[in-house]
């Protein structure tokens, strides 16, 4: 059964390949806006696929399956935290970031937009964001990495760490070779592959076992699991998820990629309908697994179990690859966004004293997405470095504590400074590792904490200072209208 379900894999991993290598050879005369950014050519099913795949990582077929699937129906509220989060970011923050984007000197990072909100030639805003991108993006890179080994281990008997050189391998290859427009493309088909593996295992799955050959009934595996509201911190914790969703930079990067105010609208129908799918069908399916599989001993594995036990190889092994879908379609976002990060907002202005051709910056980025890789890679073969779903966490929780209420302050709040916008990044971050680390026993997750003080050091320090320039304000009452920019 390995054998074929490997096979397909091998099928599978040299289509994203082909993909790299087709972009490669499409742009190979393309500076840096077509590396980074597509050119802002994407159209509205490849971005919201893109926005969604980027997202949604082997965590939504590994991690949050495990965690319901162990711990009951409370921990579904990570999921509607979720589906709200990524709904009000298409409907509230994607089109005005589209907008401010391209009036902010037609930024194509989020760290050159935080810059150029404010006309600013003050370097410290995109350091300080390199910084946090390379940490934290080197982080949930080794979460993907780390799927991957667990996949081919569990299907093929292949040692986890072989099989994690393997996927970092092709993950580079396509990112390094074709950059956005690889990346947004690959994503939109391991998107798809995604939809697929979560609506057609479970429907199956939960068939069986109103046949008859679920392993237990609802009533052997507890009342208390199926309990929705279990306790206050799993409630708000859950609902804290959603929040990362304004500040995550591999997300928000796509609504600055589409090519047009009409296509953000179609986008966000598509993205938000696929997102609520996908996060439903997640949930579905560890509650059915729980009945059909019974006790797993890896409980990241009951996906992969649930699967090999219903269908033959060739259909399993397409359906698994959804799991490599996932874990790749969000590692090269990262790395991606990244490179983009060191190369265009520390390398090239600061580095290079804006000197740097765009061929020279092509293959910076491309060394940086290397660099991450190996480093993550070094992380997520750690026997010590946590789980799947843990690295995730973490990683989200820094992101969304830093960069969402900047993010959202910067688009519609007029009064915000340069110095309020760097300080509620620092202040953000720093409360986020904080909490985590001296705080933990408490139960409610970090996000939370450290957005409120995020935005609360933006505020308070923007009003302390000087109020923005009229060019500054200017730029803001532009966007804010419904004038062509």
């Amino acid at each position: 059964m390995g054998n074929v379900e490997m096979i397909v894999f091998i099928v599978y991993l040299a289509f994203m390949v082909g993909i790299g290598v087709y972009f490669f050879l499409r742009n190979r005369s393309g500076g840096e806006k077509d590396y980074f950014l597509g050119g802002r050519k994407m159209g509205p099913w490849v971005s919201a696929l893109s926005a969604g795949a980027s997202d949604m990582s082997a965590w939504v077929l590994m991690g949050l399956p495990a965690s319901v699937y162990a711990m009951g129906v409370g921990q579904s509220w990570i999921a509607i935290g979720l589906a709200i989060g990524y709904t009000l970011s298409w409907l509230i923050e994607a089109p005005r970031l589209r907008r401010y984007s391209i009036a902010a000197k037609d930024s194509i990072t989020i760290p050159q937009y935080l810059t150029n909100r404010f006309l600013s030639k003050n370097r410290a805003m995109q350091v300080v964001c390199a910084i946090i991108f390379l940490v934290a993006y080197t982080i949930y890179a080794a979460s993907s990495i780390k799927a991957c080994g667990t996949l081919f281990n569990t299907v093929a008997g292949i040692d986890s760490r072989i099989a994690m050189y393997i996927a970092a391998a092709i993950i580079i290859s396509y990112t390094f070779l074709g950059g956005f427009s690889a990346v947004c493309w690959t994503d939109f088909f391991q998107g798809l592959l995604m939809l697929g593996a979560l609506l057609i295992a479970p429907i199956f799955a939960l068939t069986l076992v109103e046949g008859g050959q679920g392993v237990s009934t609802m009533d052997e595996v507890g009342a208390g699991y199926w309990k929705l509201f279990t306790s206050w911190q799993d409630v708000l914790s859950g609902l804290g998820w959603g929040l990362g969703y304004f500040g995550m930079p591999h997300i928000i990067i796509r609504f600055m990629s589409v090519r047009s105010d009409k296509d953000i609208k179609k986008s966000a129908g598509i993205g938000i309908t696929w997102t609520l799918l996908i996060l439903g069908f997640s949930v579905g399916s560890a509650l059915v697994a729980r009945l059909f599989v019974g006790e797993v001993a890896d409980t990241s594995t009951v996906f992969i179990q649930m699967v090999r036990k219903i269908f033959p190889p060739v259909i399993s092994g397409i359906l698994l690859s959804a799991i490599l879908a996932a874990s790749m379609s969000t590692a090269d976002s990262q790395l991606l966004a990244s490179a983009s990060a060191f190369a265009s907002d520390v390398y090239k202005p600061i580095l290079r004293k804006g000197k740097a051709s765009d061929h020279e910056m092509l293959w910076v980025g491309r060394a940086v997405v290397l660099c991450i890789a190996i480093v993550a890679l070094l992380i997520a073969s750690d026997p010590n470095s946590g789980t799947i779903m843990g690295l995730v966490e973490n990683a989200w929780g820094v992101f969304g504590a830093a960069f969402g209420p900047v993010i959202l302050l910067s688009l519609f709040w007029r009064r915000l400074t340069f110095g309020g916008a760097l300080g509620g990044i620092v202040a953000g971050a720093v409360t986020d590792i904080l909490w985590l680390a001296f705080c933990g026993s408490v139960g409610l997750y970090e996000i939370i904490p450290g957005f409120l003080c995020g935005l609360i050091a933006a505020v308070v320090i923007s009003l302390a200072g000087k109020a923005p320039g009229k060019e500054v304000t200017d730029m803001f009452d532009l966007v804010a209208s419904d004038k062509e920019i």
